[in-house]
């Protein structure tokens, strides 16, 4: 039986159903809370089962509804087959964050490993061109259209120090897809926008610190708010724009970054 996601929940997202991609951790962990929290029921998409579940179970038990499907954004079967969980369980798909990436430090280009280049692109830029080509189609049969988020970076509008050059050109496409897709689709009310992230407190993010001291310093050094973000502020700018309180956004780059991009 279809669960449509009408409940007597409140928030900004209430009665919406949400997917989110690389959701067993990090950013999309904490957005999977902050959306259930907001009223939405959320499809979580990842790769590690465990962590995957244990997040689904914690958001049930707490009155939320939180639907696990493990699989990998690179396999366009694996997001087809969440789309479709999406569709069958709540009767529709809303909204997407598509939040899972992946990258390496910088290192010399002509010493980089092609198979480094080849995980980086395959993550970052078909992982969100296999999730649209899916969200899409189930959003554009809704009277209402649908929202989409792509995670990009402060890597995807300058080049910083730190992150290689594949990580950088594939930040960057993120960018391009999200402006392309917000022009073909926005007459037929679908919205996409991007998140320009700066440096958060993500597990990937934090295993790079403990492994190179002084690298937090300087990466949060730059900006105006010179911090590390919790992955929570950027779940919370997801949700804006997800919502209906940014309907007349589309196209757009919206950097949460403390401001580095902005000096």
């Amino acid at each position: 039986m279809k669960n449509h996601a009408t409940n007597d929940r409140q928030g900004m997202l209430a009665g919406k159903t949400v997917m989110i991609t690389g959701s067993s951790s990090g950013i999309g962990a904490a957005a999977a809370r902050l959306f259930t929290a907001e009223g939405a029921a959320v499809i979580l998409l990842a790769r590690r089962r465990e962590l995957l579940e244990k997040l689904a179970a914690e958001l049930n038990a707490a009155g939320g509804a939180a639907t696990a499907v493990t699989g990998d954004v690179t396999v366009a079967a694996d997001v087809a087959r969440a789309v479709a969980v999406a569709v069958e369980t709540h009767g529709r798909l809303d909204a997407a964050f598509n939040n899972a990436g992946w990258g390496t430090a910088r290192e010399p280009m002509h010493l980089m490993d092609d198979a480094d280049y080849d995980r980086i692109m395959d993550v970052n830029v078909r992982g969100v061109w296999n999730c649209m080509r899916q969200q899409i189609p189930a959003m554009l049969e809704n009277p209402g259209g649908g929202a989409i988020v792509n995670t990009s970076s402060t890597a995807g509008l300058v080049a910083p120090g730190v992150p290689s050059a594949p990580y950088i050109a594939a930040k960057h496409a993120v960018i391009g897809l999200t402006k392309a897709a917000a022009d073909e689709y926005g007459s037929q009310g679908i919205r996409v926008n991007t998140l320009a992230v700066g440096v958060t407190r993500t597990e990937l993010m934090q295993q790079g610190f403990d492994q190179n001291p002084g690298v937090e310093a300087l990466l949060t050094g730059g900006s105006m708010l010179p911090r590390v973000a919790d992955p929570v502020e950027i779940a919370h700018a997801a949700a804006w724009l997800l919502a209906d309180h940014s309907s007349f956004v589309t196209g757009a780059t919206v950097p949460v970054d403390g401001g580095f991009t902005a000096r």
